[in-house]
């Protein structure tokens, strides 16, 4: 163990803020590079010849090998550590994203997020072990929002100046730009971050304060459990991941449904400008910042006060679906400020459900196999992000609009309630025994 700081038997350090900045970090760029397909679809589409079903087919490219890559990548996790994971995972989807903006085909452009797609399926279930293994129960579902808040940062903030970047540059210049980034980040994750028991930085009261309060600042000092299918069986018996799987697999719809399809909607289904479009598109994103903050520290409120676990994770989950479900009702606006009005409400609940499902997780997952629960659950999860961009795009060519594709997400923003409410059952941790 690396020598401790000075003063190690007084005030806690706050190592596990610097560690969650490089969280947030990763996570930013991770979606970055997910939703820089969907700002650049609308030229992209045209320049290219693709249809709406064709880019459908893009857009759940990603999803399909991230989806069968996350079980292994979870399983990877436990064993390498987040640190070296994630540096090779940065690196690599990176990589295959600038490369995209030097393809023209089809089969090349689908390999390129393919490629994406493998080297990012570590990231999730990596965020959930550093949070677990770095924070208190009592801040675990803060530091979540703050990840989480990333991604909408990402795809908010970030949306109109990667419009702006399309009119003025060009659709592949977003590809170099963001590919380059994340090349950059990858380094300085390497750099700076590592787990409890090798901080440099974190003191004992620290890692006290982390233990006594229910994080897991003891992982990564040993070998995490062995993988074995035994394990995944066991974990597979248990309510609570059913209940989760269904319920990330509701997130994760919503939530792919905005990353792809809705600057598309905007343009072509609103009629907008592409740079109109793409600060319309940002007023959701910022919503779902401010939903994915309200979620985790109204959790957290809660569990400090005195409720229990069940009542703190999952009252903040059922009522992030249920405000998802209203997207429905822009399907009745004429206006643009209406439409944007009940995307925003929509987008602000599944980034609250969203949140705290990730701290539920760190409360019900075994504590040597954050990775493996982690990769199944987000296994599940994309099946509902990888078939959300299919299933709406068949769903507006089939029909020449996007009125039932809303349909379908706000059904899916039901069955996240059914699952939290009915199937989830008691909040409390899985034990394993070897």
């Amino acid at each position: 163990m690396n020598e401790r700081m000075a003063g190690s038997g007084s005030r806690p350090s706050r190592a596990r803020w610097l560690m969650l900045v490089l969280v947030m970090m990763v996570m930013c760029i991770n979606y970055l590079d997910r939703a820089n397909l969907s700002v650049a679809a609308p030229v992209m589409g045209k320049e290219l010849n693709l249809s709406p079903a064709t880019l459908g087919i893009l857009f759940s490219a990603f999803g399909w090998m991230y989806t069968a890559t996350i079980p292994f990548a979870g399983a990877a996790l436990d064993k390498a550590g987040a640190r070296i994971l994630l540096t090779v995972s940065l690196i690599g989807w990176s990589a295959f994203t600038a490369v995209t903006g030097a393809v023209r085909g089809l089969a090349a452009l689908i390999s390129c997020r393919v490629g994406v797609g493998f080297f990012e399926a570590p990231v999730i279930p990596a965020n959930v072990r550093c949070v677990t293994a770095w924070f208190p129960a009592r801040e675990r579902a803060l530091a979540v929002g703050l990840y989480t808040s990333m991604q909408y940062f990402a795809s908010g903030f970030l949306t109109p100046a990667l419009a702006w970047i399309l009119v003025h540059y060009g659709w592949q210049t977003i590809f170099y730009l963001t590919g380059a980034i994340g090349i950059a980040a990858g380094f300085v994750w390497h750099a700076y971050y590592r787990d409890p028991h090798d901080s440099a930085v974190a003191n004992e009261a620290e890692l006290n304060l982390i233990s006594e309060g229910g994080g897991l600042a003891e992982m990564g000092s040993r070998s995490e459990q062995a993988f074995s299918w035994r394990k995944v069986r066991r974990l597979l018996s248990y309510r609570q991941m059913w209940g989760m799987f269904i319920g990330q697999f509701a997130v994760m719809t919503i939530l792919f449904f905005f990353l792809t399809w809705f600057p598309t909607y905007l343009i072509n289904g609103r009629g907008l400008t592409i740079l109109k479009g793409g600060f319309y598109a940002a007023a959701p994103f910022f919503a779902a910042i401010f939903g994915a903050l309200v979620g985790g520290r109204w959790s957290d409120w809660m569990l400090a006060r005195g409720y229990s676990q069940s009542v703190a994770r999952k009252t903040p989950i059922i009522a992030g679906f249920t405000l998802a479900a209203v997207i429905v009702m822009a399907n009745y606006s004429e206006s643009i400020t209406g439409v944007i009005f009940f995307m925003a409400v929509a987008f602000f609940g599944q980034a609250m459900a969203s949140t705290v499902t990730g701290a539920l997780l760190s409360d019900i997952a075994p504590s040597g196999l954050v990775g493996l629960a982690g990769g199944l659950l987000y296994f599940t999860a994309n099946i509902g992000g990888t078939l959300a961009p299919l299933v709406v795009g068949y769903i507006v060519q089939r029909t020449g609009g996007f009125s039932m594709a809303l349909v379908y997400i706000s059904v899916v923003a039901v069955l996240g309630v059914f699952a939290y409410l009915v199937i989830l059952g008691k909040v409390q941790r899985i034990v394993i025994s070897e």
